[in-house]
């Protein structure tokens, strides 16, 4: 009874089932193979039969050629890489710097780039690049002039890496020297040097005070003299009678109407004309 109820298929019907089931699955393998998907922030390397091709897919749902082509992703938002290098000044005293350089791929390009660099960019071409630019700026100023002069280091720093990056498509955005570092003895030269130039511009201070001080009595002293002379030319016979004028009037005026006791002299106050 039991084989009397299974369902008896013959080799034609099994074998339609199976070529209908493998074309299914090629038909989902070749719909799934014709389409990619370029995310946010990518653009798509394009390889037919690993030949990259010259257009180059932006974000979006694209068609390519299943089994033939194949889509590579890159990403150009904003990246940034950092390091540290050691370079020379130009007085040869040795600079260890630590920078940060922000880039992004140039998004129509990417295929060239792919092309003659491949996945490795970062290590190949941008961090040399930095390395290079930077010894090569700093060799032209000397230790205290990579100080003194940051700002005009860091242009020229960007200048250089700027030209090398955009010969493989990367577009340098910013650069940032975060600090310039130097070996112990020319630290303590510098402070040394520091602290000799405090000490010179005290002693100039105290100096121009000093002398501005002396320019100060030179001036009161003339100042006196000439007030002094000015007195003298003013005084004649006629100021001197009068100033005697004035003394015997001060002294009639606190006179208290007694004559002294003791003569001999002449009577005060009293002048008698012959």
């Amino acid at each position: 009874m039991a084989d009397d109820n299974v369902v008896k298929m013959s080799p034609f019907k099994v074998g339609r089932l199976i070529t209908a089931i493998v074309v299914i699955l090629v038909v989902v393998l070749l719909g799934t193979q014709s389409f990619t998907i370029i995310s946010a922030g990518h653009s798509g390397v394009v390889l037919q039969l690993g030949a990259v091709q010259p257009k180059v897919l932006q974000e979006g749902l694209h068609f390519k050629i299943p089994f033939v082509q194949t889509v590579i992703p890159m990403e150009v938002r904003v990246q940034k890489s950092e390091t540290s290098q050691t370079s020379a000044s130009r007085d040869l005293q040795t600079v260890s710097t630590t920078i940060a350089v922000n880039h992004h791929l140039d998004a129509e390009n990417v295929n060239k780039l792919y092309q003659q660099v491949g996945l490795e960019y970062a290590s190949r071409i941008v961090d040399p690049a930095i390395a290079e630019a930077l010894k090569a700026v700093t060799a032209q100023y000397t230790a205290e002039e990579l100080i003194s002069k940051r700002s005009e280091v860091s242009n020229k720093v960007k200048d250089a890496l700027k030209q090398k990056l955009s010969t493989y498509n990367i577009i340098l955005d910013e650069i940032n020297i975060r600090e310039f570092t130097f070996s112990d003895e020319f630290n303590r030269a510098i402070e040394s040097k520091q602290v000799a130039e405090q000490q010179a511009l005290k002693s100039k201070l105290d100096l121009e005070r000093i002398k501005i001080e002396k320019e100060q009595e030179i001036t009161k002293a003339q100042a006196q003299a000439e007030a002094l002379r000015l007195q003298k030319q003013e005084v004649t016979p006629e100021l001197i009678q009068l100033r005697q004028i004035e003394a015997q009037l001060e002294a009639i005026r606190k006179w208290d109407g007694k004559l002294p006791n003791v003569t001999g002299g002449a009577t005060p106050f009293i002048q008698v004309e012959k």
